[in-house]
């Protein structure tokens, strides 16, 4: 069940008349618990047991960490860390074309099971949980609560990535008359017209990028796609950010925002503090940090962010290409490191704009490796820039269209949102109402969001 299907909009309003009712108020959180079950069983039940493996191991080996932590807060993040693997990196050492893997029927019918939507966001939450809980000592929380936090639907497959240390608060009763509604709405609305307008759109574009079709494209396509494909996905992902924060607004709690206008960073460093923010902080948190990060000299601080990089890039999937986009992007935030302060403190506005510009084209060409985490073809799309199309018939992109979809990331990224609300003031629900009615009448054919593969 895609957030862009009727389906889902069937179920989100069955599910909030139901939340609400103050018959239903005691059992508010097992009733979300079990809704959360019914979006991520719908239409693949049979990863339903895993799910559940994983909430009751995690919840387990809580229980155990609260009493000896040293002991068993290791093997709680061995024991997440062990699921994520078998799923999603299995096939790295299998083949998954053998008639018969290993030859024992149950293994090979585990084997084959699909990849779970949404694992790696879960795995997370889990971990996260082991982690804060037991550094605070506090008293074990409900089993519910624990359910809640790890599959509360909006945020089940594609985050954001929420710290328990920041959720588990939130969990009590809530009133409708508490609900931020205009808030909510406009996160919602804005989430879906990035996804269907904007993404979706685009989407009809950058599938040229693939494997054999880049082929028919000539030099100057080439560079145009890969810049569509780098607002392409990050309306994808704000997209599906936003509507999770406003759904989850809508029942009262409150999630972490995702993106900070990447776009506009002047540094690697700060990149990384706008995209993904959720997944940054829990790899600095969970990872940098207990790694040294910057406290053992320059050289281990160097390390630990290639390793941390190169392990967030394997994070996204088992293929070269996602290797090398975190290692590449690890490589840079070393090499600006030495000078990032002296930058940091020349005041000049064209020193600014170069630096942003210099960002986001590096951030945008790295996006290749990602699109296409087979590195040969990687390359091929890569090297295929700096070469001479012969292609005669090379398929037709409409540049005009091409700048269209793209304009409202250029917009949101390009103009201040204080000049915008000085100039539009009062004029929300007209832009709102824009939004609303191009992503009907204008939505582009129906894609799945592209984090769900993570």
């Amino acid at each position: 069940m895609t957030f862009t299907s009727w389906q889902f909009g069937v179920f989100v309003a069955v599910v909030f008349g139901a939340y609400y009712l103050p018959q239903l108020r005691a059992f508010q959180i097992q009733f979300v618990v079990v809704a959360s079950l019914v979006f991520y069983g719908y239409g693949q039940p049979e990863l339903l047991p895993l799910l559940a493996v994983a909430a009751f191991g995690t919840y387990l080996f809580l229980i155990l960490a609260l009493r000896n932590r040293a002991i068993w807060l290791p093997v709680g993040i061995a024991f997440n860390l062990a699921l994520l693997a078998f799923f999603k990196y299995k096939f790295l050492f299998l083949d998954p074309a053998a008639p018969g893997l290993t030859g024992v029927a149950p293994i090979d019918f585990l084997l084959r099971l699909p990849l779970p939507v949404g694992i790696s966001f879960f795995v997370f939450h889990n971990i996260s949980l082991l982690v804060d809980l037991t550094r605070q000592k506090s008293a074990p929380p409900a089993l519910t609560s624990v359910f809640l936090y790890i599959i509360f639907f909006p945020q089940l497959v594609s985050g954001p990535i929420t710290r328990a240390e920041m959720f588990m608060p939130q969990i009590k009763p809530k009133y409708l008359a508490d609900i931020p509604f205009v808030e909510a709405a406009k996160w919602i609305v804005a989430g879906f017209f990035f996804k269907l307008y904007v993404a979706n759109n685009l989407n009809e574009m950058t599938s040229y990028m693939t494997f054999p079709l880049y082929e028919t494209l000539q030099t100057q396509d080439r560079w145009l796609l890969v810049f569509l494909y780098s607002y392409q996905i990050y309306a994808d992902f704000f997209g599906y950010s936003a509507i999770a924060i406003g759904l989850a607004l809508l029942f009262g709690y409150r999630l972490p925002v995702n993106f900070n206008l990447p776009y506009i960073a002047t540094s690697f460093s700060e990149f990384w503090t706008r995209w993904h923010i959720s997944l940054s902080t829990w790899l600095r948190t969970y990872l940098y940090v207990p790694l040294g990060g910057n406290r053992h000299g320059v050289f281990r601080t160097y390390l630990n962010l290639m390793i941390v990089m190169g392990l967030g890039g394997l994070w996204h999937g088992a293929g070269l290409g996602y290797l090398m986009w975190g290692l590449l992007h690890g490589l840079l935030l070393v090499m600006e490191r030495p000078m990032l302060s002296r930058l940091q403190s020349i005041d000049s506005a064209a020193l600014r704009a170069a630096r942003t510009s210099l960002v986001f084209v590096c951030v945008t060409m790295l996006w290749i490796f990602f699109k296409l985490p087979n590195f040969d073809h990687a390359i091929g799309y890569l090297s295929g820039m700096f070469t001479l199309g012969t292609n005669p018939n090379p398929p037709k992109l409409f540049y005009k269209l091409a700048l269209l979809y793209s304009l409202p990331v250029i917009i949101q990224h390009l103009v201040p949102r204080a000049l915008f609300e000085r100039t539009l003031r009062g004029a929300d629900p007209y832009l709102y109402g824009a939004m609303a009615a191009l992503m009907v009448l204008e939505a582009g054919p129906e894609t799945s969001f592209i984090y769900f593969q993570f």
